[in-house]
């Protein structure tokens, strides 16, 4: 078994008509014994921004907590918030710095940045950032996520219908993935509010 799916996760950001969803599991294993079933993948960074990290859980908790300290430095001497864009390479930096004993996480990241604009992006342990203009998937479940985003993302969706689609994906590839489940964490984020929903899923 891989490191990164040691502790199992399920990640997918998705993007609509300005606004984007992230959306996460909710079980914490030690590969095929659950530990918890409340566990939070998905950090907020500020209003608009949001980081999920799969892989060792561990390690998600230690490179949170170092992209918070950096977030919250940038904040003092710049005096705003930090966009998208900049956010998504500061992680990639960081995880490159650390790229002979990596972090065996993969982050997603998520947010809205000038004329509300989505931004989504997920990269490899080592910072190779990914783009995406529809949807990106991360952790144990990636592989049945990106059939169930394939099949159902269409472009320009409303938040509520955004919600919809992004739940039901994530409800339907946890169940396809013994490592992931016990229920979602979803953030639908728009221009004006965060909306912020537990899902219930198969608890087995």
């Amino acid at each position: 078994m891989s490191i990164f799916e040691y502790n199992g996760s399920a990640l997918v950001a998705m993007v609509g008509k300005n606004c984007f969803a992230i959306a996460s599991d909710r079980r914490l294993g030690v590969q095929l014994q659950t530990i918890a079933t409340d566990f939070q993948r998905i950090y907020q960074i500020h209003d608009r921004l949001f980081i999920g990290i799969s892989g060792l859980a561990t390690d998600a908790q230690t490179l949170y907590q170092r992209l918070v300290f950096r977030h919250k430095l940038y904040e003092l001497r710049e005096e705003r918030d930090m966009k998208p864009e900049t956010f998504a390479s500061l992680v990639s930096a960081l995880l490159y710095e650390k790229r002979f004993g990596p972090y065996f996480c993969q982050p997603v990241i998520a947010g809205l940045g000038d004329d509300d604009k989505p931004f989504i992006c997920t990269m490899d342990a080592i910072g190779a950032k990914e783009l995406a203009k529809d949807f990106v998937v991360a952790g144990s479940a990636s592989e049945s996520l990106y059939g169930a985003c394939e099949a159902m993302f269409k472009p320009d969706m409303e938040p509520e219908e955004l919600f919809e689609t992004v739940s039901q994906a994530l409800q339907a590839s946890v169940d396809r993935d013994c490592l992931s489940g016990w229920g979602g964490h979803v953030y639908v984020v728009t221009p004006t509010e965060v909306k912020e929903r537990i899902l219930k899923g198969r608890m087995d």
